[in-house]
Order: structure tokens, then C-alpha cells, then sequence
């Protein structure tokens, strides 16, 4: 048994439970901690290079999954598991007796998992969880696409800013960085599929990506508007749920398309709070790393964690 420190039981004896407690209780019980350790097993190092033991999988990935959860670089992580209590808990780590890691073994173990795609993987797996729990099971797709800023300075070493990031037009206003496009399940609104482009991607580009094969119906904003992806949907037999935009020279929308586009879009806001759940809970609103590649690996890992924070309660049952 492990030794507490005066910080953990001073910790213990707190008259209430801090929020970010709270939220990792929640996250402690509702991930499949089992299955998702296993997948790391498969290529994690059993011996450091100089013949150490390697910090457990079970902390690292603790570790990595609270980085995206609280938007922390690695450099922030290590600061954070020697302040604050409620973090070396949900890693298990004690402060006197373990090891903590480090800025470099916190990058080397995220380098790793971007290598062999981990977070593909836990995609798929927190999906089949909510599969097993009766969720994502309908035949109807909600899609729509958000974007995230990167960073438009020049001042670094190649003079130059990230070549895979664009710029785009939304309304008035000029955007430099990503966009990630998201196909969700009409019922329970959690994402099934996730692609990431550069932010001058058009959304019907991706739309054929982000549907399931069992699909019969799709919902999307004006931004999906095609003539020809409604003719050729309808000839499949799937109901075309698309909001109706103005078009030149046609005057404004009948009232019969407006009343439409407002029955469709309480049901197709749904999408929207996986968004939610990315920029303002888990503090996604600009890109960490350079390049499309990386920043896809970290968006997988957020999608499937937004997916757990959004049926939370259903999943810790």
C-alpha cells in the first residue's frame, strides 16, 4: 500500500468535492479503461533504453487523456500532476512515493500512440460502447463541419505559416486554420464519423465520407445545398433533410422553405453540441501542432471523449 502524502490526506479531509473531481469520477467510470489499456500494451515499450522500468500504461494514458480534456501542452501537464491532487488521484499517483512524469516522457508517450494511431482505435471503441448501451443505432445522419484557428504568425524558424492550414471566407470574416467535418446520429447527436481537412474544403466535398451505409435519411445545414447530391440521394432511397438556401436572382425563400428549414433545424442543432463540448469544455479553439496529420490524431481523441462527456450519465449507469 502506498504511502499518502501530507497533500493527499490534507486532500481527503476537504469539506466538498471540486468540480474537476466531480468530472473525473464521471470520466473514471464511464471509459473502458480495460479494452483501451490493452490497445496501448500491444506496442508500448516494456523496457526504458537504459533498462528502467517504463511508467505504467494505465498512468500514461490517464495522463495523455487529461491533457485533452483540460487543453494542457506537456510542459503544463507535468506542472499540473504536482499541483493539484484530484489529477495525481485519477492517474494514480502519489507524490511521495511514485514517479511523475515528465514534460519528455509525457511527448515521447504521445508521439507514440500518434504513431500507431490510438486514437482511431479509441474512437471505434468508445463507439461500440454506446453501441452496446443502445445509442448510435438509428438510420439517420446529422453532418455538419466547425472551424478551428491556427496560428497565421510568420515568426518562426521557415518564415512561413503552416502550409497545410488555408485560409476561408465564412460570412465577412476571413479564417486561417482547419475545419472538422462530423456525421452524428440523428437521435442521440454523438459523432460516428470524423474527417479533417484544410479550412478551404467545401462541407459537400465531405459529406458522401460522413455517412453510414445504413443510413435513410440526412440532415444538414444550407451549407450542404446541391442540386445534383439531392437528385442522386433520393434515386438511393434516403430522405433529403437539407435546409434550403437563397438563391441569385430567385428571390428570398417561400415561407413553405423557411418553415421547413426551422422543423429541420431543431433537430439538426443537436450536432452543434459536440462542438460545444470541444471549444468550451475541453478549451479546443486553436490548433496545438502544425500540420493536417497531427492535429487530426489529437481531433479523433476529442471526438471520442466529447461523445462520452455527451451521455455521460447514461454510460456511468
Amino acid at each position: 500500500m502506498k504511502q499518502q502524502s501530507f497533500a493527499s490526506l490534507s486532500f481527503s479531509a476537504k469539506k466538498r468535492k471540486t468540480r474537476k473531481e466531480v468530472f473525473l469520477e464521471q470520466m473514471q467510470a464511464c471509459l473502458p479503461w480495460s479494452a483501451l489499456e490493452a490497445e496501448v500494451e500491444r506496442f508500448y515499450p516494456k523496457s526504458g533504453r537504459r533498462g528502467g522500468q517504463p511508467i505504467g500504461v494505465s498512468v500514461m494514458l490517464r495522463v495523455y487523456l487529461m491533457q485533452q480534456w483540460f487543453n494542457l501542452s506537456d510542459p503544463g501537464m507535468e506542472d499540473a500532476l504536482y499541483e493539484i491532487e484530484s489529477m495525481r488521484r485519477f492517474a494514480g499517483l502519489e507524490l511521495c512515493e511514485d514517479r511523475i512524469p515528465d514534460e519528455t516522457t509525457i511527448l515521447k508517450f504521445r508521439r507514440l500512440l500518434e504513431r500507431h494511431r490510438f486514437t482511431d482505435r479509441l474512437f471505434e471503441r468508445v463507439n461500440e460502447l454506446l453501441r452496446s448501451r443502445g445509442l448510435q443505432v438509428s438510420k439517420g445522419s446529422m453532418v455538419d463541419a466547425t472551424l478551428v484557428a491556427a496560428p497565421p504568425s510568420t515568426k518562426n524558424r521557415d518564415q512561413a505559416r503552416d502550409p497545410e492550414m488555408h485560409q476561408t471566407r465564412k460570412g465577412k470574416q476571413w479564417h486561417f486554420g482547419m475545419k472538422i467535418h462530423v456525421g452524428a446520429d440523428i437521435n442521440d447527436g454523438s459523432a460516428h464519423t470524423v474527417t479533417v481537412t484544410a479550412a478551404n474544403e467545401s462541407d459537400i466535398g465531405e459529406l458522401p465520407k460522413l455517412l453510414r451505409e445504413h443510413d435513410e435519411v440526412i440532415l444538414g445545414d444550407a451549407g450542404y445545398t446541391s442540386d445534383s447530391y439531392k437528385r442522386g440521394s433520393r434515386q438511393m432511397g434516403l430522405h433529403w433533410k437539407v435546409n434550403d438556401k437563397r438563391k441569385p436572382g430567385r428571390g428570398n425563400l417561400s415561407n413553405r422553405q423557411r418553415k421547413r428549414n426551422r422543423a429541420q433545424s431543431r433537430i439538426r442543432a443537436r450536432v452543434e453540441h459536440l462542438f460545444r463540448i470541444l471549444k468550451c469544455q475541453f478549451g479546443y479553439r486553436k490548433v496545438r501542432y502544425r500540420g493536417l496529420e497531427k492535429n487530426r490524431v489529437q481531433v479523433m481523441a476529442l471526438m471520442a471523449l466529447g461523445n462520452v462527456y455527451l451521455h455521460r450519465h447514461r454510460l456511468a449507469v
